[in-house]
């Protein structure tokens, strides 16, 4: 999960707007998408491309006027990039854009924002054709692949490159979720979405005279302008020389995007809207919906103290918004909303080194110093729950705060599949509802690997199990048949992955099946090799 964003000012334009200014206004929208660092690649003719990185957080970028060491380097084309802490970030320098380390017309730098599936064989590809690898990041990875295929084709003939026939080759060779700004050394710049149209790219032409590529169309707000989005097996060229814009089709087939549900329910900006619909307004319409299911709890709860509904900061604030919205009209003041938790850290907790992760939930939530929990019943409210670990902790920071039962509120049905498109989740072994799976009667095991379809008394096995693992009094998760009407469009051009099990990708497919099968058989072979108990 990352964020990129791009600008090109074109030749006829007055603007006195440079390519700083443009990311300075793009980039700090961008922040929900990371909050580990930025990094800014810039040309400018006979000066070539200069590099900005920061480990601050992208809001951060407006402090950023000009190039630092010479007051001269005006670009006329910046890419950008905003990044999360990443479970690679062991193997090498993550920071991005990540350049290829030559000179003139053949250095390149590169933005990505999403992630290969079939990393292992194009690395394996790269090294028997005799390339090195500084690191095991997928951005270096692409990178490298397009270097090579420019060397191959048209650097070592002294040909200019024609940059659809290397894309072609690239949305052919590579499995997974990829959107990528390229800046090359002429200054030329290449937007990129592959096929299978994951994870978004944004494109608008300023009435000024700029091109901009962000992932979310709320990085052009309050710019004057033409927006689309860029389709799936698409790129846009625009020639460092002239400006001229091209857009290209390079995949083998046409695909409308099969945009990831995270997107919509976590990632994305609440301003950042879908086939004209808000995240903001999707998500409050869930919470809504879920306080249908979750009423018959309050109700359970009444003739003790009022239930504070509260929400995970920061992202789960318009689900709690729409569920206290629904529980304030059928049990009026009994129902009260206000925030008990607060954070210390903007780092977000999904992704990262897993080694880490449970010190950085440590330091970044507590109950807020202003919110007295004594005695109160806590409904939180949440847009997920993957792992179960956040909300231990949150759980536990409750009642030691003197609460007196915590329920949950999860906007979204269980979590049930693996994630290699950019979120870090690797196996399924990790999540929630594959710790609960293993301890289900064997019967259960198989009804509820119908995963959307599971019988509503199945769920509510692991809902309740799911609960006593983190010390909740109850969990409640929003059914599969009530997200669909809920999500812009339906069903159609959402990946349901996380809740389906029916991944997007081929090789995804293929490894998330492989996953599961292991995960089976691992458990069947552990019973079957358990002691007979006699009495």
């Amino acid at each position: 999960m990352s964020g990129i964003a791009g600008a090109f000012v074109l030749p006829s334009s007055h603007s006195q707007e440079t390519v700083y200014n443009r990311l300075k206004h793009m980039v700090p929208k961008l922040d929900n998408r990371g909050q580990a660092g930025f990094g800014l690649a810039a040309f400018m003719h006979a000066k070539g491309i200069r590099y900005i990185r920061s480990c601050r957080p992208p809001r951060e970028l407006v402090n950023i006027d000009c190039d630092g060491q010479d007051a001269n380097f005006r670009p006329h084309v910046a890419i950008a990039h905003i990044r999360n802490p990443s479970s690679q970030e062991n193997g090498g320098n993550v920071a991005q854009p990540v350049d290829n380390h030559k000179a003139g017309c053949r250095h390149l730098a590169l933005s990505l924002n999403g992630a290969l599936v079939n990393a292992d064989e194009l690395r394996k590809e790269l090294l028997a054709r005799g390339h090195s690898l500084d690191g095991t990041t997928d951005a270096e990875l692409l990178l490298k692949f397009i270097e090579h295929i420019c060397q191959r084709a048209f650097w070592q003939h002294a040909l200019p490159v024609d940059y659809e026939s290397v894309f072609r080759d690239i949305d052919d060779r590579i499995d997974g979720a990829v959107s990528a700004l390229v800046l090359d050394g002429e200054g030329s710049l290449i937007a990129f979405r592959n096929s299978s149209g994951l994870r978004p790219l944004e494109f608008m032409q300023t009435e000024d005279g700029s091109i901009l590529f962000a992932s979310e169309n709320s990085a052009f707000a309050g710019l004057q302008g033409k927006t689309e989005e860029i389709s799936p097996g698409h790129i846009k060229y625009l020639d460092g020389k002239t400006g001229e814009c091209i857009d290209s089709f390079v995949g083998h087939a046409r695909h409308s995007p099969k945009l990831c549900v995270y997107e919509t329910l976590y990632i994305g900006n609440l301003e950042t809207s879908i086939r004209g619909q808000s995240h903001l307004a999707t998500r409050h319409n869930i919470g809504v919906t879920l306080g249908g299911t979750i009423s018959p709890k309050v109700a359970a709860e009444m003739g003790s103290a009022p239930i504070v509904v509260s929400s995970m900061p920061h992202t789960g604030g318009p689900y709690a918004d729409g569920l206290f919205a629904s529980l304030a009209e059928k049990h009026g003041a009994f129902v009260q909303r206000r925030e008990v938790i607060a954070t210390q850290l903007q780092q977000r907790t999904l992704i990262g080194i897993v080694g880490t992760r449970n010190s950085v939930i440590a330091q970044k939530y507590c109950v807020d110093a202003e919110s007295d929990v004594r005695d109160r019943v806590i409904m939180m409210v949440d847009e997920a729950l993957i792992r179960g670990d956040t909300s231990r902790a949150v759980t536990e920071m409750l009642h030691a705060a003197g609460a007196k039962a915590v329920h949950w509120a999860i906007g979204s049905p269980p979590i049930v599949a693996p994630n290699y498109y950019g979120m870090g989740i690797e196996t399924i072994d990790e999540l929630a509802f594959w710790k609960v799976w293993k301890t289900l009667p064997p019967k259960k095991r198989i009804e509820s690997l119908s995963f959307h379809k599971i019988e509503p008394q199945t769920l509510r096995v692991i809902e309740s199990k799911i609960a006593l693992s983190i010390n909740a009094a109850s969990i409640t998760f929003l059914p599969f048949h009530a997200l669909i009407p809920l999500l812009p469009g339906g069903s159609d051009g959402i990946d349901l992955s996380p809740f389906t099990f029916d991944m997007p990708t081929p090789a995804g497919e293929k490894r998330a099946k492989d996953n599961l099968n292991r995960s089976i058989t691992n458990l069947a072979f552990t019973e079957l090799c358990l002691p007979e108990v006699t009495s």
